[in-house]
């Protein structure tokens, strides 16, 4: 009987040495111990009856007799390590050279079927001839879930043999590596004198001396460790791999994704190591083992997209870093103990060595180097798309990787928030995310990826400057979205912007220089453009830019840089005659800034100002394409209006100062803000739906200057409230979902700043309350703001000022000055300038002034210099802006998965290989960094619900794939236990699963690709094999016709060679019958022809239908008319889509009017309540209604409203609401005369009052007003009219009527209908009938003829109108004649 289990195949022997082993070393002080795997460049000769089923995603399952067992191991020199099972030790059957028969069995993911660890509870391991021992009393054993035991109880693990891959070939598995801890020193007594030393020795750029500072390092690091008790449960635990050369013969390979590689033809060094361990690791494990007995059990990593490429491990290409030359610790969060101390050290002596960045368990640090270093070449970026994230050193390109793929793999939104103190690189590393994203995508995105790409051109030369600590320094806050389509490529994104430091325009600090377009203007544009922008290249010639101090590499820099500007705004589509428009506001802001005012004495003894730079403001006006006269007023002159009355006032030198740079800082802001609109009309989706987006957050930060004004307030308000969220969102709700999950932990004290945020924020108490309460006053003063700040915050114990109130208030500071506690430090503000900047307005007249330009720009910059515009509210001060964006900003932080890149500023001095030990250590304090390396550490690096974790990793398990229709906590128990984690790597809460270390999260991420994978292949292979059944069955069916055919026709011809009568009567009718089947057949295959081309004509025109329908729509969808109701453009219709077309017509009219409304307040409302009524009434009906349409109804003619005897008198009436008040003509009764009179409705009541002593003839109340007349001629004729008196009435109205006289009294006489003659007649007539509507409920009626009757008192009269034929009809031109009971109205 043949042996079930057939031999391995036997490993290649070259001639110069053993065979090719993978081997790993960790040597220390005492032993050294060594792991060997064999990796098979060949696959196993197993029996075909004997190969198992496939199975994904590491290999095929083994049922049945075919379970392979737990032989021993081959090892290094022919010596094997015993697993277990029924062949292991002296049962173990060997082969040649020392082999075993047969692979061991292994589970699912390829580990041992029976628990393997290299610590055996209660004695010692002995393995590889002796060379592991270790003591019991180290081995630490964490029990599993009870829940997790109960589950497994239940199932016997599924047993696979070693896979076999898809081509043949064997996949070994991956190398587990074994990990002692560092032997803790006896001695910690100069702990506190290599911190000293370190602290104050020089930096040298020496080998030798590096490698000294990284012994100390290393001793230090040892020496903390021993100041642990004993009981600490985490030892400190580091991995040092070397590895031996292979024999020169020897063919290199790799392991990584579960899969050997022949690396030799990329040309790797056969001495270098394919693992990926030459990392520092602490307690949160290394690799998939995790800690062990007190041990480290390590695996390589893994990647999909390394193993599409094709190149793994730790190999990478020339100029890419690798882990070799790593010094300190990559990863703070596994340092022990974790202090600020030895996170400074950890970082100085890496950036030393010039390697910038550490991780932070998931986070990143960032050093700035300041200085370019070859960390950011394309082979770097394919490196780190290519390989795992533990295979290279820590990069910024790793969070960008890590983000992209949350975004393209998990669906999920992100964000990479960059924080730190200005200086310290954030735009810089902000870039460095962007360009990652933008060369990893696919060449389809190329488009959006250039257009995403060179907005930070722009906005960089528009919104950065140099300052003292940054040569590149972004003064405006950026928040960018990058939208990705299915395949992870950029389609498009937006920007928001927070707050430009506008101040800068016109004022800068010592040694600071402004925006940086201004110097790449005048250093890059050539002399043609320089002259049509009347501009020179000397600085000296603005004063704008005399501030600051030029260096001679400025000009080339500037030059190169505008160059580059100039092509980014052509690749976000701005022709080169928006470009020079742009120009000419630059230059219009340089030349404003040179204006300069003297003050000069007027004729009536009041202070003026004049312009002594006369040709600059013509060449200002000739930029803008205005009247010079105008711009001048505007510049020295004030309008200023008093009840009613318009008075020019001219302004002092100061006074037009201020009002330049008010002008040049709007001028400049509102530029920036049209640039980056028309960035984002370059970037944004075109098509429509909501995808998932990468945020990027490059907010400007914190700041302490010499002077520091409102705007270093609002700026470190913003950095306070970044601080805020990334606190809660990184360390306190961590905990806090621990804590509520059920599981063991011990909550840190994390410090936060809520208390200052509370202090700048908080609602009438808070700083940003009291300046706007003192912004909102009429003459607040700056005495007033210290005042009001000095009672509504002195009393807190992070804010000082002059008298403060509580204990710690500090008397030295200022009287005009004031001081914060920020959790970056204390802060003093010196509040001069503060109301004015926050208010941020821009006189009217300035305004109009440039509206009035005919630059192609200037008018959508200042659209409320519109004098049409007839609004008057305040707009928004800088204060509120900042809290609605800061707060909008917060949220959408809040709804992403944040990445966390940490940039810290080594020196003051922006130079190289410079750290002040200082300035590093209070930025890794107040940024919190040892706060996070400890949860990150000690806390659990990934976590997800149960139904998300099965969601996701279900497919990696038979028991829950494809479908799992149990308890979700069942279902990942039992996928856990089918992966292999060890039980120490995971626990369950209540709602979710946690998994220790971020190498298992890789690792079961690629297993996940290597299943899709499979998955893939499976419904390939299962599409594949349906098609070619079909091509079989159709072949077939072919085959047969063909063959019966020919079998009837050889049978005919046998008959007749056989000359039998009957035969070939048979035969002749047989062909009369083939003819008349054949003509059948003809006619079958006509019909069913003509059918298939009703059908086709049918598809095609269906189709064409479909396709017309989809081009009128998307032609609709990007040539919609304006939101103006009055806009009647729409897109042509087909005929066969008329309808379609009216009826989105009249949806989209219904829509834009229903938005048209909502942008209405109360006021605006009434009014269009008015004109709509105005319209229900007149349309079509009163020839005059047409011109009424776009005149406002104002109602208040004559401001009646703010006059002192209709105010006594209408409280006395009762009538203080006025809706209509104008001069109007009365006609007479007797002969149609004109009589101007004064008529006011009011909501209760119609008055005519006399127009000069506004006393009232008589009142009618709004109910007895009962109809209203008017003809439907040109004329502004209407009558109303009055209800006549009732007895009923009039007896309850008079106490002294004679008896049996009902109309005998004067007060209850009324005079009959009244005549009116107004040009606003469609108003008083809508009024009225609105007013008597909500007086009596229903509306009155409206007669709109040619004739109707007019009661006058005691008689009744028949109005006639007659026209004719004017055009036009004024009150001269109307004709009106009494004749008897007919008054005719002649037009």
């Amino acid at each position: 009987m043949a042996d079930p289990h057939p031999p391995p195949p036997t490993p290649v022997a070259h001639p110069g040495g053993p065979s090719d082993v993978a081997t790993c070393l960790y040597q220390d002080t005492f032993t050294v111990h060594r792991v060997a795997a064999q990796v098979h460049s060949t696959s196993p000769s197993l029996d075909p009856q004997a190969l198992p089923p496939p199975h994904v995603p590491n290999g095929p399952l083994l049922n049945g007799p075919h379970i392979l067992p737990n032989g021993p191991f081959p090892l290094r020199n022919g010596t094997s390590l015993s697993m277990g099972g029924p062949h292991s030790g002296s049962e173990a059957q060997e082969g040649p050279e020392g082999l075993p028969d047969a692979p061991p069995a292994l589970t699912t993911f390829g580990r041992p079927a029976m628990p393997f660890s290299p610590y055996v509870p209660g004695g010692q391991l002995s393995a590889l001839g002796g060379m592991f021992q270790q003591s019991a009393s180290l081995a630490r054993h964490r029990p599993l879930d009870p829940r997790v035991e109960e589950l497994r109880g239940r199932r016997s693990p599924k047993v696979v043999g070693s896979p076999v891959g898809r081509n043949g070939f064997c996949r070994p598995r991956r190398v587990t590596f074994l990990v002692e801890p560092v032997p803790e020193a006896d001695e910690n007594e100069e702990e506190d004198e290599e911190l000293s030393s370190l602290h104050n020795k020089d930096d040298e750029e020496d080998e030798d001396d590096d490698e000294e500072d990284n012994e100390k390092l290393n001793v230090l690091l040892s020496e903390s460790a021993a100041c642990v008790s004993p009981t600490t449960p985490r030892p400190d635990t580091r991995v040092r791999f070397l590895v031996e050369p292979a024999a020169a013969n020897d063919r290199p390979y790799t392991v990584v994704s579960g899969r050997g590689r022949d690396m030799s033809a990329r040309g790797r060094p056969p001495g270098l190591s394919s693992l990926c361990s030459q990392s520092s690791v602490g307690s949160m494990g290394c690799g998939m083992g995790g800690p062990v007995g007190g041990l480290m059990v390590g695996s390589t990593c893994s990647s999909s997209s390394a193993s599409r490429a094709g190149s793994a491990g730790s190999l990478v290409g020339v100029g890419v870093p690798s882990l070799e030359g790593e010094v300190g610790c990559p990863d703070c969060a596994a340092l022990y103990p974790i202090t600020d101390d030895a996170l400074l050290h950890n970082l100085h002596a890496r950036y030393k060595r010039d390697q910038i960045y550490t991780y932070m368990g998931t986070g990143l640090v960032s050093v700035n180097p300041y200085r370019r270093l070859a960390l950011y070449t394309p082979e770097v970026i394919h490196a780190y798309r290519s390989s795992c994230v533990f295979q290279l050193p820590p990069h910024i390109y790793a969070v960008a990787d890590a983000a992209h793929r949350g975004v393209w793999e998990k669906n999920q939104d992100q964000v990479v928030v960059v924080t730190g103190e200005s200086g310290s690189g954030k735009t810089e590393a902000a870039k460095l995310v962007l360009q990652y994203v933008a060369a990893v995508t696919p060449a389809t995105s190329q488009p959006a990826n250039q257009r995403l790409l060179q907005s930070n051109p722009i906005l960089e030369a528009f919104g950065n400057a140099r300052t003292r600590r940054n040569d590149n320094s972004s003064r405006f806050g950026k928040y960018m979205e990058i939208e990705f389509d299915h395949n992870g490529g950029p389609i498009g994104g937006s920007i928001t912007h927070y707050l430009l430091e506008k101040s800068r325009v016109t004022t800068q600090a010592p040694g600071e220089r402004n925006f940086h377009i201004f110097y790449q203007l005048l250093a890059g544009a050539d002399i043609q453009t320089l002259k049509s922008l009347k501009l020179q290249r000397n600085l000296d010639n603005y004063n704008l830019l005399r501030a600051p101090r030029h260096f001679p590499t400025d000009a080339l820099d500037d030059r190169t840089e505008f160059n580059i500007t100039k092509r980014a705004l052509e690749t976000l589509g701005l022709a080169y005659e928006e470009q020079m428009e742009v120009f000419k506001l630059v230059a219009v802001v340089l030349k404003v800034g040179n204006l300069t005012f003297t003050s000069v004495n007027n004729i009536d003894g009041t202070e003026g100002c004049a312009n002594e730079n006369e040709y600059e403001l013509h060449e200002v006006c000739e930029l803008l394409s205005c009247e010079v006269p105008a711009m001048a007023a505007a510049l020295q002159t004030r309008t200023v209006e008093a009840r009613g009355d318009t008075v020019m006032a001219e302004l002092t030198a100061v006074e037009a100062t201020r009002a330049r740079d008010a002008l040049c800082r709007a001028l400049y802001n509102r530029l920036f803000t049209w640039i980056v609109n028309r960035a984002n009309e370059a970037i944004k989706v075109r098509t429509l739906g909501r995808r998932k987006v990468l945020g990027l957050l490059d907010i400007f930060g914190f700041e302490i200057q010499e002077t520091n004004s409102f705007e270093q307030l609002v700026i470190n308000f913003c950095n306070e409230k970044l601080h805020q969220i990334v606190t809660e969102i990184t360390l306190k709700e961590v905990q806090e979902d621990y804590l509520r999950e059920g599981i063991d932990w011990t909550p840190l004290d994390i410090p936060t700043n809520n208390a200052v945020v509370d202090l700048i924020e908080q609602r009438q108490t808070g700083v940003l309350a009291v300046i706007e309460d003192v912004c909102a006053r009429v003459g607040g003063s700056t005495d007033a703001l210290l005042q009001q700040l000095s009672f509504s915050c002195g009393g807190h114990s992070l804010f000082d000022i002059k008298g403060g109130r509580h204990s710690h208030s500090d008397n030295n500071i200022p009287h005009d000055s004031f001081r914060i506690r920020h959790y970056a430090g204390s802060v003093t503000y010196n509040v001069h300038g503060f109301i004015e900047k926050n208010c941020d307005g821009l006189h009217r007249d300035l305004t109009r002034a440039m509206f009035c330009c005919s630059h192609r720009i200037i008018k959508e910059l200042f659209p409320e210099g519109n004098p049409r515009r007839t609004t008057l509210k305040r707009p928004a001060t800088v204060g509120t802006q900042v809290l609605i964006s800061v707060s909008s900003l917060m949220r959408t932080l809040r709804s992403k998965t944040p990445h966390l890149v940490a940039c810290v500023k080594p020196n003051e001095l922006k130079q190289p290989r410079i750290l002040e030990s200082a300035l590093v250590l209070h930025q890794i304090k107040y940024l919190g960094l040892v706060e996070q390396a400890r949860v990150r550490c000690e806390g659990w690096a990934y976590r997800a619900t149960h139904e998300a974790f099965l969601a996701r990793y279900g497919m990696l398990s038979l028991h829950t794939w494809p479908c799992w229709r149990g308890q979700p906590l069942e279902g990942c128990a039992l996928l856990l236990a089918d992966l292999p984690l060890t039980p120490a790597q995971y626990t369950f809460g209540r709602n979710k699963v946690f998994i220790k270390s971020q190498r298992a999260v890789h690792e079961l991420e690629e297993y996940r690709r290597e299943r899709l994978e499979d998955l893939a292949v499976l419904v390939q292979k299962t599409y594949r094999g349906w098609r070619q059944r079909q091509l079989y069955r159709t072949m077939r069916a072919a085959q047969i016709t063909i063959a019966t055919t020919w079998r009837s026709w050889k049978a005919g011809r046998m008959a007749l060679s056989k000359a039998d009568p009957e035969a070939a009567r048979l035969h002749r009718l047989s062909l009369k019958g083939w003819k008349f089947f054949m003509l059948a057949r003809e006619e079958y295959r006509e019909l069913k022809h003509k059918r298939k081309v009703e059908w086709a004509a049918v598809v095609i025109q269906v189709a064409y239908v479909n396709f017309q329908r989809r081009k009128f729509l998307l032609k609709v969808l990007m040539d919609q008319p304006s939101d103006s109701p009055a806009d009647g453009s729409w897109p042509p219709a087909p005929r066969t889509l008329q309808d379609l077309s009216l009826l989105l017509r009249r949806l989209h009219h219904k829509w834009r009017c229903h938005r048209y409304r909502l942008q209405f307040d109360q006021t605006a409302r009434n009014r269009m309540r008015e004109k709509v009524t105005a319209s229900i009434i007149f349309k079509d009906r009163k020839a005059s209604y047409s011109k009424s349409v776009s005149h406002p109804f104002l109602g208040d003619y004559v401001r009646i409203r703010q006059n002192a005897q209709w105010k006594k008198l209408a409280a006395e009436t009762n009538d203080q609401y006025v809706v209509f008040a104008d001069i109007v003509n009365k006609i007479t009764r007797s002969a149609g005369k004109f009589v101007p009179i004064l008529l006011v409705v009011s909501t209760n009541s119609l008055l005519v009052l006399d127009q000069r002593t506004l006393q009232v003839k008589y009142r009618i109340p709004a109910h007895d007003i009962q109809r209203i007349s008017l003809s439907p001629f040109l004329d502004d004729i209407a009558v109303l009219h009055v209800k006549p008196p009732t007895p009923t009435a009039d007896l309850s109205g008079s106490q002294n009527l004679n008896p049996g006289c009902l109309f005998g009294s004067d007060e209850v006489k009324r005079k009959g209908d009244l005549v009116l003659q107004t040009g606003h007649v469609i108003e008083v007539v809508t009024k009225l009938f609105l007013v008597v509507q909500n007086a009596t409920g229903k509306p009155p009626d409206v007669c709109i003829s040619t004739e109707f009757d007019v009661n006058f008192g005691q008689s009744s009269v028949l109005f006639t109108f007659k026209t004719a034929g004017l055009a036009e009809v004024t009150p001269g031109q109307i004709r009106i004649i009494r004749r008897h009971n007919r008054m005719e109205v002649i037009l």
